[in-house]
């Protein structure tokens, strides 16, 4: 893993909170970004432990020197309070659905009005 980060190669542990993850992989591993699961995400607002569990893994995290991707963001409300609590990047149906590789180009040219489609294509 080391030789990938040191090619440039960025790495993530996805779906932190979840499964196996550990704190003790944040130590170990050389990681550079940490996605918070989705099911952390989904009830941010209604839910005052999962708020507390992101605001947690934000700050031990940023402590850390690593990016926070949010995943599962479907609202703008969620985009919106995860932003005031510091998180740096979300992911999910809130921006756009899953999509295959020849309309990557076009989604990002709407949006960034480059010419990135033809030099993905």
């Amino acid at each position: 893993m080391q030789a990938l980060r040191d090619r440039g190669i960025r790495i993530s542990i996805d779906d932190f909170g979840t499964g196996y993850s550990s704190l003790a992989y944040l130590q170990k591993l050389p990681v550079d970004t940490l996605k918070i699961d989705r099911v952390f995400v989904k009830d941010i607002q209604a839910n005052g432990e999962n708020a507390e569990i992101v605001q947690a893994v934000i700050q031990l995290g940023k402590a850390l020197g690593k990016d926070i991707i949010a995943e599962g963001c479907e609202t703008n409300a969620q985009v919106t309070f995860l932003k005031g609590i510091g998180c740096d990047f979300a992911q999910g149906y809130h921006f756009a659905e899953p999509m295959d590789v020849a309309h990557v180009g076009k989604f990002i040219t709407k949006f960034m009005g480059s010419d990135l489609e033809a030099m993905i294509n």
